[in-house]
Parts: C-alpha cells; sequence; structure tokens
C-alpha cells in the first residue's frame, strides 16, 4: 500500500481535490483523518469517494469514543457501499489532547479499541449484536447488506501494535523513523506469534508524518504542528528512544489542550522534528524514506504533507515511483 494521509482542517472540497491529485500522483489509499475541532472525516470521505475511481478510503483514524463503536461500524460501511467496494477502516483511541477537551481519558482504550473491531466485523456479517464491555449493544444491527472491510488500527504503544498483528487486517503503525518502526516490527511479529489461522496475510504500515518541499526549512517549519501532537501523544519509552524531554512533550500537550496552539508548536524542537517527522527535500529524505520502507510492509504519508499541498503530493509522487514503493 501506498497511502496518504489527508486532514480536513480544509475545506471539504478542498479535501476532494486533493485526494483526485494524489490518484493520478499514483496513490492507491487514501485515509482521512480526525479530531473533533476538524471538519468531519465521514463527510469529506463521501466527497472523495464520488471524485475517485479507484484508491481505496476510509478513516484514518476514527475513535471508539466520540460515536458509539456500532454508528463507526455503519458510517464505514455506508463509505465502503458509496465507493463501490472500496472501504477500509482506520479505528484507534484517538489523540489524547484534544480527546480531553470532550471529557475522555482514554481509559481502557485496548480493549474499547478491540471490542470496537470485533462488533463491527459480526453487524457487517448481518448479526445483530449484544455487547457488554466498555460500551453497551442491545440487539443492534444494520437494516442493509454490509461488506466486510479491511480493519486497520492506529497504534504506536507495544500493546495496541501486538493487538493489531493479533486481531486486525493491519497496523497503522505512528512512526516515521526506522528506529521506531523497528521496534514496532519486533511487537508485530509477537502478534502474529498467535495470529489465527483464519485472518490471513497482514500488513505493517508505516503511517509517518511527511512534510515535502523544494525548500529544506519550509518543509521543516511545516512540520511542527503535527510534531507537536505526536511528541505530545508518545508514550515515555517512544521519547526516550530518541532522547527527547519528557516534560518538554507534556507542556506541549498541556498548551495543545488549552487551544495555545502557537505555544506548542513553538516548542517543538528539532530533535523532535528528526525523530516524528520525514521533512526536507526529495533528495535530503531520499535516504529515510528508504530506510523506513526497508521496515515496514506499507507507507502512509501523513500531515502535513508539506507547506504547499498541491506541489508535495506532486513530489511526493515522483518519489515515490523513483523509489518504486
Amino acid at each position: 500500500m501506498l497511502g496518504i494521509e489527508l486532514t480536513p482542517e480544509h475545506p471539504v472540497d478542498r479535501i476532494g481535490g486533493l485526494a483526485e491529485h494524489a490518484e493520478s500522483a499514483g496513490f492507491d489509499t487514501v485515509f482521512v483523518s480526525h479530531h473533533y475541532n476538524n471538519r468531519d472525516e465521514f463527510v469529506a470521505l463521501a466527497d472523495i469517494a464520488r471524485r475517485t475511481e479507484e484508491v481505496r478510503l476510509g478513516p484514518g483514524i476514527t475513535n471508539p469514543y466520540e460515536v458509539h463503536p456500532v454508528t463507526l461500524a455503519s458510517r464505514a460501511a455506508t463509505i465502503d457501499e458509496l465507493s463501490g467496494g472500496r472501504g477500509v477502516y482506520g479505528i484507534g483511541p484517538g489523540d489524547r489532547s484534544t480527546l480531553a477537551n470532550l471529557g475522555y481519558d482514554q481509559d481502557d482504550a485496548l480493549r474499547r479499541t478491540l471490542e470496537t473491531m470485533q462488533v463491527s466485523r459480526k453487524l457487517w456479517d448481518g448479526d445483530r449484536v449484544d455487547h457488554d464491555g466498555t460500551f453497551e449493544a442491545v440487539d443492534a444491527g444494520l437494516n442493509y447488506d454490509a461488506r466486510q472491510l479491511p480493519v486497520y488500527v492506529g497504534a504506536q504503544g507495544p500493546h495496541m501494535t501486538r493487538m493489531a498483528a493479533k486481531y486486525g487486517d493491519g497496523v497503522l503503525y505512528n512512526g516515521s523513523h526506522p528506529r521506531d518502526l523497528a521496534w514496532a516490527g519486533d511487537r508485530v511479529d509477537e502478534g502474529l506469534e498467535e495470529r489465527p489461522d483464519h485472518r490471513g496475510t497482514f500488513d505493517f504500515a508505516a503511517y509517518a508524518s511527511v512534510s515535502l518541499a523544494t525548500d529544506e526549512e519550509a518543509a521543516r517549519e511545516a512540520a511542527r504542528p503535527p510534531v507537536a501532537f505526536i511528541a505530545s501523544g508518545a508514550p515515555k519509552p517512544v521519547l526516550d528512544r530518541h532522547g527527547l524531554d519528557s516534560e518538554r512533550a507534556s507542556d506541549i500537550g498541556v498548551a495543545i489542550a488549552g487551544g495555545d496552539f502557537e505555544r506548542a508548536f513553538g516548542q517543538v524542537s528539532d530533535a523532535m522534528i528528526d525523530a516524528f517527522c520525514i521533512a526536507g527535500t526529495p533528495d535530503s529524505t531520499r535516504d529515510r524514506f528508504e530506510a523506513v520502507c526497508t521496515e515496514a510492509d506499507s507507507l502512509v504519508m501523513g500531515s502535513p504533507l508539506g507547506p504547499d499541498l498541491d506541489a508535495a503530493v506532486e513530489l511526493m509522487g515522483e518519489l515515490s515511483g523513483e523509489l518504486e514503493l
């Protein structure tokens, strides 16, 4: 898979146009990210479904806290139907900083993600579901025929990564550094050892923050916002792996939760950018892309993409073609 993540901080029509551009540039999968303070990802996905012909598409990722998991399963199935069977389903615990604004603390994140996946599959099979776990469902079912969608789990920590490999169809591992991906690959292998045979093949996808431009400094500056979110939500072992200051990362999270994005982005260090984003020109990042693809099965190029989105999509398409990604 060669995927791209589009962030609906821009109007829906703009996101749809970027998806068209990505399809023509050679990407085969389009994910749309979710934060409550951006535009609705499923509305954006519906627009993308009508404007594209071949790319797979789906949320990347949606979380089972803000919306009931049964409703999420139906929304994903609706996008799959609208796109003629091109849907994929990216789920995970979501962004800790923004969920805190809504009163959620991500309690039982692993169980809730796993139960969401399991209940979704039953609903897509046409079953009626009774569930009493991290959420409740009583005789819930879909009133239309749905297809089994490939489920990708958004992960960064060890337990979620192992769970994804054991039960999911793929993992969208939140990492863009070979060191993190090598570590994640070991966790994937551990999960695969317990994977039921009927689950079939598994896709280990690097969900990498990327910022490409012909100007090195402009690319790195554009990386600050997504790196702030990644650093603030990174587990301490990840921060320690790169020698990053956990207190600084925590302060960034506090600033994000308080809506002080200027302060949050300003606290992002060069070391954080190096750890959590592939940022620079096509020439300066070529070796990094090659190293990442050595560790993972697939690559999803995620936010911010670059200071100029259209130019970044073009540069990414050209570079991926040269590297035969």
